[in-house]
């Protein structure tokens, strides 16, 4: 019998102390609904136990990066990190992406209530990134959000890009929406999702928790490590 490898959820860390616990709560949740699984916690900087200390002590192991978006920490400091463990039966799944939507949503519904409401215009608001398709994702988002529940409207923002949460929430009420709300791209609480509530709030609107331990996204890491594994066992079949 083969033995699965470690599944090794990967965060960016940060000085702020909050960010980790939540995502030691959400590798907890993963770990619940999946005891049959080996999981384990790691981060890239800031927090502990730094990825390549969690890679040195397994032979083999399938990272998911616990990133919302395809920039600089997913297309560059994951794989360096893994290469630089000396461990070539280390996989790294694809980010956790748009697919976190349902638990945006549902974060989203418990602080603006129901979704179906013409008046309400909604901010999708993520940290930002240099790399413009990652903001670009986002934007989609949300957009796709406002086609299907057809909302006065709908804008992304970002704590460190254009638009910022203020600037959308302006917007929105020139196009007509009565109600607004921000639903936070953001996986943990943080500096930078602090200054979206901060920004949500002084403009008049509510906003709904980071992404956190949701079940969905809980899942939504094991699908990863899953499908990943599908397709290692696949390349090696055809190869």
């Amino acid at each position: 019998m083969t033995t699965a490898p470690p599944l090794v959820g990967v965060a960016h860390g940060s000085r702020d102390p909050r960010s980790a616990a939540t995502v030691a709560e959400l590798m907890d949740v993963v770990r619940a609904r999946h005891p049959e699984l080996d999981v384990r916690t790691a981060f890239l900087d800031l927090s502990a136990p730094r990825l390549r200390d969690v890679l040195g002590g397994v032979t083999s192991a399938v990272v998911v990066p616990l990133l919302l978006g395809h920039a600089y920490h997913a297309r560059v400091d994951v794989p360096g990190e893994v290469a630089r463990s000396g461990r070539p039966g280390v996989l790294v799944t694809d980010v956790l992406g748009p697919a976190v939507e349902a638990a945006a949503l549902d974060r989203l519904a418990a602080v603006a209530g129901p979704l179906d409401d013409p008046a309400l215009g909604v901010v999708l608001a993520g940290v930002g990134s240099s790399h413009a398709p990652a903001n670009a994702v986002v934007a989609a988002a949300a957009a796709e959000w406002r086609d299907r529940f057809g909302w006065a409207g709908a804008r992304a923002a970002f704590a460190t890009a254009e638009p910022s949460v203020t600037d959308a929430i302006a917007q929105l009420r020139a196009a007509g929406a009565r109600r607004i709300a921000v639903a936070q791209w953001v996986l943990a609480p943080g500096l930078l999702p602090d200054r979206i509530a901060r920004a949500a709030a002084a403009a008049g609107a509510v906003v709904g928790e980071p992404l956190g331990a949701h079940p969905a996204v809980a899942d939504l890491v094991v699908a990863r490590y899953r499908e990943t594994l599908a397709r290692e066992r696949v390349r090696r079949r055809a190869g």
